[in-house]
């Protein structure tokens, strides 16, 4: 262990009452910053996450905001210079959309047990957008999005292979990349056990879909919560760290997706020309996408990692119904991507192959061109051009030295 550090002064103001003791979320964020260097004992780390969630002050958005940022400045070091001049050459902007990075994910913990829909919104938008999808194993369901990939068939892809070395090598070959937590963040592992101990979410839980290692290279993002109070929580966790274009969700079901069963509670982040970030709040359903809706057993497999893994092989490959549940859901959640990513305010549209070019120009709530999405995301399945970025991506990762 690296020389430990004494947090017992912080600890004594955490509990009561922090406000009356002015703690600060850069104080938080520098004990918990402790953590990833291995300088804080078990016992401290233990009592500083308890006085965090019973106080409340884990889902403050001023502490996320730090506490992710302390997370990503501990990260293992990318050399974004080289891997800048790499997505340079497979920029490709269109409408509002200027051609960088995004990512979709969700907290997890909301017990629904639902196929794996931001993973398999990730696959689908890769088709359009540059895709950074940080993610782990399961935590609480059965498949995790890690779990998924390295079940796929016919070739599995080596995650693991993906490294601060080697990341700029995988976007040479496909517009996606997988960022493996446990590679990246590898100071997590000093808190693991403790976590796996006290038996309830901790800020950790919240900080990882913040916590994207390529952070400032994000240009979009989609986030998933599972509890509605946490979703102006954390689009104004967004907004402090400097975010310009997210979009928040969580279904009325207490779902860390846009839901398939019936409405859901979005915060946008929207950028007016002065510069200024503000927060918006509507109200999504399935007729907002021009699709039908299905109840959450419909899409909630609850499957072993390969059985869910087939079921997203079928799905690249074209071979579900057009209207079945699994497919409307992820359709959904891709559509949400790509309006929030600002390529759905494009006028025209040449996709490739199969784009009959008709744009959808309908808004619906927030303003958004939730139909135009649901377009594209049928395109990039009918075109093939999903099932050929996943490839090339299983192909890179497993071209990767062990």
């Amino acid at each position: 262990m690296a020389d430990t550090q004494d947090i017992r002064p912080l600890l004594q103001r955490l509990w009561p009452d922090p406000a009356k003791e002015n703690v600060t979320a850069k104080q938080i964020a520098e004990a918990l910053s402790l953590i990833f260097t291995n300088q804080l004992t078990p016992v401290q780390t233990g009592s500083l996450l308890t006085a965090l969630h019973f106080t409340g002050w884990d889902r403050r958005a001023d502490v996320l905001a730090e506490a992710s940022a302390a997370m990503r400045s501990h990260a293992a070091k990318i050399d974004f210079p080289r891997l800048e001049s790499v997505i340079a050459k497979r920029r490709r902007p269109e409408g509002k959309y200027n051609g960088g990075l995004c990512d979709i994910v969700g907290t997890g913990g909301d017990s629904h047990n639902t196929f794996n829909i931001s993973t398999t919104s990730s696959i689908l938008a890769s088709s359009l957008l540059l895709l950074a999808k940080h993610g782990n194993r399961a935590s609480t369901s059965k498949s995790g999005s890690a779990d998924l990939l390295m079940n796929m068939q016919p070739k599995p892809a080596q995650l693991g292979r993906i490294t601060p070395d080697t990341i700029s090598a995988v976007y040479a070959e496909t517009n996606y990349a997988f960022l493996f937590a446990p590679v990246f963040h590898p100071g997590m592992k000093y808190v693991a056990s403790i976590r796996k101990e006290l038996g309830w979410r901790t800020i950790f839980n919240l900080l990882g879909p913040l916590s994207n290692p390529l952070g400032d290279a994000i240009e979009a993002r989609m986030l998933g919560v599972a509890r509605d109070d946490l979703g102006p929580v954390f689009a104004e966790a967004l907004r402090l760290a400097g975010a310009k274009k997210g979009l928040v969700v969580c279904g009325k079901e207490q779902l860390d997706e846009v839901s398939c069963a019936g409405p859901t509670l979005c915060w946008q982040l929207v950028e007016h020309a002065s510069g200024n970030v503000d927060v918006e709040h509507f109200t999504l359903e399935p007729a907002d996408f021009g699709l039908s809706a299905h109840p959450l057993s419909t899409v909630s497999p609850g499957r072993e990692p390969h059985e869910n893994a087939e079921i997203l092989r079928r799905l690249l490959q074209n071979e579900l119904p057009p209207d079945d549940p699994i497919l409307e859901f992820v359709l959904m959640n891709t559509a949400a991507l790509f309006v929030v990513s600002g390529i759905c305010e494009a006028d025209t549209s040449s996709m490739g192959a199969d784009d009959d070019g008709q744009v959808i120009r309908e808004r619906g709530p927030g303003g958004g061109r939730w139909k135009e999405g649901v377009r594209r995301a049928r395109w990039t399945i009918r075109s093939g051009e999903a099932w050929k970025q996943w490839n090339a991506f299983a192909e890179v990762t497993n071209s990767l030295p062990a």
